[in-house]
């Protein structure tokens, strides 16, 4: 019988239908849930990695405490694991994130401190860095956001995964980027076994978006695992086009997800249309990174709105 643990990774890979009806029958779209995962995001794997590799480095032993920012999935994932193997968490976290990650974390016993909402994630990066600085020997950083334990979790398992589970037909992927470490090392798997698979970044076309979890990679402070030669484009996408998606996935196609899938979706909708504009074919691979559970207060949810953007 497996340990809680046991279950991250092996998500199901699964085809959209009506959303990419205006799509001809060569171009698949097929999305990744990493929402199955047991801490409910990607973040599994790569807090599980940087927990392990941290065991076997000796640099996390059982008196220490893990500390690391976040903007809730991997602070969940973190305190889960925490929880699971028997370590105290700390996690910096921006104040305005959802009130769900917030109770998600506190439920597994986590320790929150709260940056300054204006901030975003740059300013839980901060915060946890102070904290760790003013007492080191107390804490173990996995640091996700320059950890290469991180990126190399996908290239242990989400890459493997998506090559196996489309016998190798994959001709695009697709991940939003928040630390970018699901880009980078998925990315890498894939570029290793054929080079001319197309990895493409997803992300805010602002830095002031309304997409919790994803950064705007073109200011503030750059993840040290980020590596712009491993992807071959990257994608703006609004907030409101990445919210409007968000919605239609949950009534269009029953998949109740997060604010960073509409907007990886959205990446790939303009891939897809571009190869359709062109008469090529493809299999385009789109991570998932959570589930909506953990926004239904936010404003994709609250009032079922529709809002104005491009109209995808």
């Amino acid at each position: 019988m497996p340990a809680i643990l046991d279950l991250i990774g092996n998500t199901p890979l699964v085809e959209l239908r009506r959303i990419t009806a205006h799509l001809p029958d060569n171009i698949r779209i097929l999305v990744k849930l990493e929402r199955c995962n047991p801490g409910g995001s990607v973040k599994d794997r790569a807090a599980l990695n940087m927990v392990q590799e941290g065991i076997a480095s000796g640099a996390l032993t059982a008196d220490k405490v893990i500390l690391d920012s976040t903007s809730g999935n991997t602070g969940i994932a973190l305190a889960m694991i925490g929880a699971a193997m028997g370590y105290k968490v700390k996690l910096a976290m921006p104040a305005n994130v959802s009130e769900e990650r917030k109770r998600i974390c506190l439920a597994y016993g986590a320790e929150i401190i709260y940056s300054d909402p204006l901030e975003g994630s740059d300013g839980s990066i901060v915060l946890a860095r102070e904290i760790y600085e003013a007492n080191p020997e107390l804490y173990f950083k996995p640091d996700q956001y320059n950890n290469p334990a991180n990126p190399r979790a996908h290239e242990l398992t989400t890459g493997p995964e998506i090559w196996r589970d489309t016998n190798g037909e994959v001709t695009h992927f697709i991940a939003s980027t928040g630390t970018s470490g699901t880009l980078m090392g998925t990315g890498r798997y894939l570029k290793s076994m054929n080079s001319d698979v197309q990895i493409i970044a997803a992300g805010p076309d602002s830095p002031f978006h309304g997409i919790e979890g994803l950064k705007y990679l073109d200011a503030g402070i750059v993840p040290g695992i980020y590596d712009a030669a491993v992807h071959d484009q990257q994608i703006g996408i609004d907030t409101d086009d990445a919210y409007n998606l968000t919605l239609r996935l949950a009534r269009e196609e029953g998949i109740l997800s997060g604010q960073s899938c509409g907007c990886a979706l959205a990446a790939t909708l303009k891939v897809a249309e571009g190869l359709t504009a062109e008469g090529k074919s493809g299999t385009i691979v789109a991570i998932f990174p959570d589930g909506g559970e953990k926004y239904l207060t936010t404003a994709v949810f609250a009032d079922g709105t529709v809002f104005s953007g491009e109209g995808i």
